[in-house]
């Protein structure tokens, strides 16, 4: 890893997203290790049928940030807007979004590639916007929020999705152990650009904060084959040539000087809901 946040370096996107096996690789092992938490897809849905007044018959949902589509699967499924647009930056992402996009009559599903600063949407065009785990990909995200003011009919809602600071602590605990990377317990948290502590205040900068709901999410991985699997993937560690992307060796070097074990790990997700300033609809 360089010096600087992978999050927040131009200069790491394509290694982290210009192919989409990357991420499904790295959220499926975390997905397996999860033992408690709500969905966050379904979290989100529940979020906005209760506090939008016309959950039943959005217009245009956005989602932001939408990866490999599995949070705009959910939402089109359950929330059944007229269209759902789901935007992000990697083009990797995109066709893999498009590939899993499922055909519901009555909605229509769309994807863009595009910059989150400057969303390619008028203004006033969409009834919900949601953001989740995203944000801290960018440097300024108070701009990434008022762009989504922007885009928000008056009332519109805003679902924002972000992590803790401290996420995953146990697994930097673990490779500083193991001497993969002694300094692991010192980096610079991936999610410091918006995070749990500051997640309400940016999106109170520009929207009228409804509700923030912090859930701590547990996770037990059941030995070191299955965090390779995510170490693997997790730019934020120096590790040694020929160990990132090589869960085997990966693996192979915590075998070598830590006996096998679960490992269980802790992140708080925190869930902001918010409204357009411009008056209900």
């Amino acid at each position: 890893m360089s010096s600087t946040n992978p999050f927040l370096d131009p200069g790491w996107q394509a290694d982290l997203y210009g192919d989409a096996s990357r991420l499904a690789s790295r959220s499926n092992a975390l997905m397996r290790a999860k033992t408690s938490g709500r969905h966050v897809p379904d979290t989100i849905v529940q979020l906005v049928q209760t506090h939008h007044e016309r959950a039943d018959r959005l217009g245009v949902a956005l989602d932001i940030g939408c990866g490999r589509g599995t949070s705009s699967r959910v939402i089109a499924e359950q929330l059944r807007p007229r269209s759902l647009l789901g935007l992000d930056a990697a083009p990797a992402l995109i066709d893999k979004a498009r590939e899993r996009a499922c055909r519901m009559p009555g909605v229509l599903v769309s994807f863009l590639q595009g910059d989150f600063h400057q969303l390619p949407l008028p203004t006033g065009s969409c009834d919900l916007a949601v953001a989740a785990f995203c944000l801290y990909h960018s440097l300024h995200p108070e701009r990434v929020v008022a762009e989504i003011d922007r885009v928000l009919v008056p009332g519109g809602l805003a679902v924002l999705v972000t992590k803790s600071l401290d996420s995953y602590r146990e697994i930097d605990q673990l490779v500083a152990a193991a001497g993969l990377d002694l300094r692991a317990e010192r980096h610079e948290s991936l999610y410091v650009s918006a995070h749990s502590g500051n997640i309400a205040s940016l999106a109170a900068a520009s929207l009228d904060v409804v509700t923030t709901e912090h859930e701590e999410h547990s996770f037990t991985f059941d030995g070191h084959d299955h965090i390779a699997e995510y170490l693997a993937t997790n730019p934020k560690y120096d590790l040694a040539p020929g160990l990132y992307g090589n869960p085997g060796a990966l693996a192979a070097a915590l075998h070598e000087v830590l006996p096998d074990q679960l490992l269980t790990t802790r992140s708080v997700i925190t869930f902001v809901v918010a409204r357009s300033r411009g008056g209900c609809p």
